[in-house]
């Protein structure tokens, strides 16, 4: 096996034997493949739309398939054998209808005629020849520009599954998917070919990001400030962690009157904000953070969990047989709930024996997104010509158990008290229960929601860049971004797209760089690494 789509690779270079987020190297293989045959399919679908031939059927399966090979999303190998499968019977059921309206169906060897075997244990072979390493082209350049569009297609295919279930689409994102997907089996696209095609993921993400939000908003409500606990209520609980609000009320609306409370956890947080949601009055609070502490916080919670889009960690014996998923989350021996239907997850959790009595004292706010931002942006503006307001930070992005992620915690910690944080997505666990205080009634600590509300802190920006008639990069705003995975690989795309400059970037730049790319990067975009806290507010604020 080879991968380097996470921060935390082994080395600093690649995992070869083992995954660090546990994935296997059979695993590794058959998402390999899947990805291999999504590229054969994205080859006809490229060619369908030339001839005016588009199937929503392989629109919406090809993201969600090249999302179950996101970090630590689907490690269950019988499950990618039936996408592997199904995306071979998709590619040559759309040739078919691409063939019949007069299209090109005549394409290179490779994966639009890969056949697929039946046993898993040759699919796991057949995986083992097409991995990133395979990808035709010897220039380094071009092969890392491939892999960062492979790895922003990951992060896109997921905010656009999100949005399809909630109702939202736009043809624009499955025809970048397609065409990204395609392109990385040409060797004869150049580098200023691969540099657009990279930034064009970064506006498909965009795009993407902003479907999701008028999902979620639409759906559920625009996001209000609410308080939220941090302890627990004494009785049954469910533990739920991940991004899908979608099954969340779903499970909501399974544990009415059931004596059961519903805490959320991790990337779950955001979700006490959506007004829809919070008419529940089972609907409690948050128990624990995420990440660095995951582990001990699962194994300590006395009910059942509920594992939502992604997971943060694998599963472990001493709480395994509480533990649910449901949407694209598989793991081999974990029970999968793919209908909706929590009764399951219900069952298990009145079985446990739940909190024996009441924790309460500290509460965060959420709830910041754009909406309710701009909804007093009036007293922002006034604020910062005022003098009140000095500066601007996005602290955001995701978090991670690597060593150098506590640099998060004391930046925040540092930032002046005449300055706001705005913040989203995990990488707020590092520091989203501290009480930075306000100014003028504006609290200095905003947290905007998921990761995917990177869309929220543009609009913000875009809001005030607009009022203060001046272009983003003059605004009195940085961004402090951490990654980890392919979500954060797409969200930091859609800001170069949008000619975003002077980023912060941490706590490790990407793997998948070459020291050309990342020279580009600088050039174009004045992106750098993180250095300490203090060297970068010098910097920043002289």
């Amino acid at each position: 096996m080879f991968c380097y789509q996470c921060e935390q690779t082994a080395k600093g270079t690649g995992c070869t034997v083992l995954g660090v987020c546990g994935k296997k190297p059979e695993v590794a293989a058959l998402q390999d493949l899947l990805l291999y045959t999504l590229m054969g399919l994205s080859q006809v679908a490229v060619e369908g739309r030339k001839a005016g031939v588009t199937d929503p059927d392989v629109n919406i399966f090809t993201v969600k398939a090249a999302f179950s090979t996101l970090t630590n999303v689907d490690f269950d190998p019988d499950r990618f054998l039936t996408l592997i499968h199904e995306a071979a019977e998709k590619r040559d059921q759309l040739k078919q209808k691409v063939k019949a309206a007069g299209g090109n169906v005549d394409l290179p060897d490779g994966p639009a005629y890969f056949k697929p075997r039946v046993a898993l244990e040759d699919l796991i072979k057949q995986g083992e020849s097409v991995g990133l390493k395979s990808y035709p082209g010897d220039n380094p350049d071009i092969l890392s520009l491939k892999h960062t569009v492979l790895f922003g297609i990951k992060g896109v295919s997921a905010y656009a599954d999100h949005a399809q279930i909630l109702g939202e689409e736009d043809d624009t994102v499955y025809a970048y998917v397609h065409e990204g997907l395609a392109a990385i089996q040409r060797d004869d696209l150049s580098l200023d070919d691969w540099v657009g095609l990279t930034l064009g993921c970064g506006k498909a993400a965009l795009k993407a990001m902003e479907l999701l939000d008028a999902g979620n908003t639409g759906v559920y409500g625009h996001p209000v400030p609410t308080r939220v606990p941090l302890g627990h209520k004494k009785g049954k609980g469910i533990l739920v962690s991940g991004h899908d609000l979608k099954d969340l009320e779903a499970l909501l609306k399974q544990t009415q009157g059931k004596g059961i409370f519903i805490y959320t956890h991790g990337e779950m947080l955001p979700a006490h904000g959506y007004p829809k949601l919070k008419q529940y009055d089972h609907f409690y609070g948050q128990f624990g953070t995420a990440w660095q502490k995951q582990i001990k916080e699962f194994a300590e919670f006395p009910g059942a969990i509920l594992m939502t889009t992604n997971c943060i960690q694998r599963p472990k014996n001493e709480y395994k047989d509480n533990i649910f998923t449901s949407g694209m989350v598989g793991w081999p021996g974990v029970p999968h709930i793919s209908d909706l239907n929590f009764q399951p997850v219900i069952d298990r959790a009145l079985a446990l024996p739940g909190f024996p009595e009441d924790e309460t004292g500290r509460s965060v706010t959420v709830g910041f997104a754009h909406n309710a931002v701009l909804g007093v942006a009036d007293k922002v503006i006034e604020a910062v010509k005022a003098g009140d307001i000095r500066h601007f930070f996005l602290v955001a992005g995701c978090d991670g158990a690597k060593p150098g992620r506590n640099y998060y915690t004391e930046f925040v910690e540092k930032v002046p008290k005449d300055c706001i944080v705005l913040t989203l997505a995990c990488g707020k666990y590092r520091f989203f229960d501290k009480d930075l205080g306000d100014i003028g009634g504006i609290p200095r600590l905003l947290d905007a929601g998921q990761c995917n509300d990177a869309y929220s802190a543009v609009q913000i920006a875009v809001a005030l860049s607009n009022a203060f008639n001046v272009d983003v990069n003059d605004l009195p705003l940085s961004l402090i971004i951490s990654w980890y995975e392919q979500k954060a690989v797409c969200v930091l795309l859609a800001l170069l797209h949008l000619g975003i400059k002077g980023i912060r970037l941490g706590p490790s730049l990407p793997a998948f760089l070459t020291p050309n790319v990342l020279e580009t990067l600088v050039k174009n975009f004045d992106i750098k690494p993180i250095a300490t806290p203090d060297e970068d507010l010098k910097a920043i604020l002289g």
